[in-house]
């Protein structure tokens, strides 16, 4: 049987400094827990999977919303794991991730990966919308079937609206009945893990990182508008985490560089 659940955040500045969380709403296979942040004045919720999910026909959904002057990250247990359904009538399982940051928030999106199983079929889609002065790391990641496995079929929308105006909208999708050549040398050139690093952040109007390569097989390119979007591929999660974990790092350096009077 198919499951329907939608998990919900709502973070706060709480006048002190710090941050506070009213609203922390687990659903279903969607068990939300507060945990420390290691950031003074970060409220940190991490997501983990209370079953095994999504499986086809699941619809799935995780609301975030940071209101003005908060600052959250949310993060997982674990890596969720796209599974078939039950039965070959089960259809596609979906994803929905929404996420909201008012004036002054910033809000960090840092989840495990998303591993597409052999023979499921999920279609994921990510939201977010910011005011102008909200800061976004958002960070995913998927791997291609299971160790010595095909994968899934996965879909993929990521769409940013900062001030109400379109700043990235892109979607990929992999997999039996993806568009041919997904998996050609031009695309994914036989690598199995595939992942992106968005940055938004109102400093990056005082200039925008120059694009450049990172590495064989990652790359940096600035947006219009101040953010820049790092896509990178790997042969396995482990190395692509480091690809990204290693820009993440070098990107907030710049921009807390260019906060500085």
């Amino acid at each position: 049987m198919s499951v329907t659940a939608t998990a919900r955040i709502t973070a706060v500045a709480d006048g002190r400094g710090s941050t506070a969380l009213p609203v922390l709403e687990s659903d279903g296979p969607l068990a939300l827990r507060r945990t420390r942040s290691p950031d003074t004045g970060y409220a940190r919720v991490t997501v983990v999977g209370a079953m095994s999910a999504p499986l086809g026909g699941d619809r799935l959904a995780v609301e975030v919303r940071a209101e003005d002057g908060a600052r959250v990250t949310v993060d997982a247990a674990a890596a969720t794991v796209a599974l078939p359904g039950a039965g070959p009538d089960a259809g596609p399982a979906s994803y929905a991730v929404r996420l909201s940051a008012g004036e002054g928030a910033e809000l960090r999106w840092l989840p495990e990966q998303l591993v597409s199983a052999r023979g499921s079929e999920l279609d994921m889609t990510t939201r977010a919308d910011l005011a102008p002065t909200a800061r976004l790391v958002l960070r995913e990641e998927q791997v291609l079937g299971r160790h010595g496995e095909p994968t899934g079929r996965l879909s993929t929308r990521l769409t940013v609206r900062r001030a109400g105006r379109p700043l990235l909208d892109q979607q990929l999708a992999y997999g039996p009945g993806a568009p041919g050549g997904w998996d050609g040398a031009a695309v994914l050139g036989g690598h199995r893990a595939v992942g992106q690093l968005l940055l938004v952040d109102p400093a990056f109007d005082r200039g925008l990182p120059a694009p450049r390569l990172l590495g064989p097989t990652a790359a940096l390119t600035p947006l219009a508008g101040p953010a820049v979007l790092v896509t990178a591929l790997a042969a396995d999660a482990r190395l692509l985490r480091a690809v990204l974990d290693e820009a993440l790092e070098g990107l907030l350096k710049e921009s807390k560089a260019l906060r500085k009077p």
